[in-house]
């Protein structure tokens, strides 16, 4: 995995923490490089080799994107890490993801350049079972690019 430069991990203490983070902006990740090998285990782990991902020298013939380009589903797949570089939430007992209500990949990521997240707290609802679901918009930016490369609303359920 490709490391993520050093950004401002937010710590939360607790339940009431938590809730009162609501319609903030929580944090924004460390910078994450996408490389050619992050690109290559992507393809062998999901089979997607289309060549936009994996064929350098006809990429920069044929696509319209000058080179290749990271999968999509690579780029949603980063969430988890670059959301605990962003998010730390102390005295659960488990945290679990929830699942997803929206996602747009709203630009391609070229390989060879960083991303990172910028992290929001949307909606949190208090469940029968004892935990909260909280909504995240969640929006991975590309260094030097106007559109994100990602905008997806995720959900966790937190356990106290």
């Amino acid at each position: 995995m490709t490391s993520i430069s050093v950004s401002s991990l937010r710590i939360v203490h607790g339940l009431p923490e938590l809730l009162a983070l609501k319609g903030q902006h929580v944090g924004t990740s460390g910078w994450m490089a996408i490389t050619p090998q992050m690109v290559q285990a992507f393809a062998d782990s999901t089979g997607d080799r289309q060549w936009i991902h994996l064929d350098a020298e006809r990429a920069a013939k044929e696509s319209p994107f000058g080179g290749t380009i990271a999968h999509g589903f690579l780029t949603l797949s980063l969430l988890p890490a670059l959301s605990a570089s962003t998010l730390s939430v102390q005295g659960t007992r488990m945290s679990i993801n929830y699942g997803l209500n929206r996602v747009r990949f709203t630009a391609p990521v070229r390989v060879g350049k960083r991303v990172r997240l910028h992290l929001e707290s949307a909606d949190m609802e208090p469940e029968r079972d004892g935990s909260v679901k909280m909504t995240w918009r969640s929006t991975i930016e590309i260094e030097n690019e106007a559109k994100p490369a990602c905008v997806a609303e995720t959900l966790a359920k937190y356990y106290f």
